[in-house]
């Protein structure tokens, strides 16, 4: 099996997760079943039928959170320094907008670009991987190709 790369906080993010999926949401839709079972007839049960597929949706996602928190490598990126790699927070300019956005590196289970989070499998982050301050880079989007400047790059 492979490892998954993870910062600490996006460790840290899907333990507490799993957590909370196994001591709150889990016992609350058992109980809920437990409730429905009781008005009778299940088979025409909306309650029941609902609080079913609800526990498997809770189910999935802890077995989901478990294998990926089982391969997980936990990688601090403070200790890194240097070219753009993984856990790297790099601030970036639209060479045609003069847009300016700022983006952490981080690992696809974790990723959330409305946070800044962005995916190390992503084209963008593709590109970036490897380049230093000042940098020009071009990445290939659905979009068509955008040109990018590299202002800084740090390790918190």
């Amino acid at each position: 099996m492979e490892k998954i790369p993870l910062t600490r906080a996006g460790y840290a993010a899907l333990d507490a997760e799993l957590k909370q999926l196994k001591s709150e949401e889990r016992p609350a839709v058992i109980r809920a079943i437990a409730e429905a079972r009781e008005h009778g007839d299940l088979s025409e049960n909306a309650e029941y039928h609902a609080a079913r597929e609800k526990q498997s949706f809770i189910e999935g996602r802890i077995k989901e959170l478990e294998a990926i928190l089982s391969l997980a490598d936990v990688i601090d990126p403070a200790r890194l320094s240097g070219a753009i790699k993984f856990g790297a927070t790099v601030t970036i300019v639209d060479e045609d907008t003069d847009e300016e956005k700022t983006y952490q590196i981080v690992g696809e289970h974790e990723a959330s670009l409305e946070n800044g989070l962005l995916n190390v499998k992503s084209p963008i982050a593709r590109a970036l991987i490897g380049k230093e301050e000042g940098d020009s880079v071009e990445v290939r989007t659905p979009g068509g190709t955008r040109s990018y400047e590299i202002v800084s790059i740090e390790y918190k």
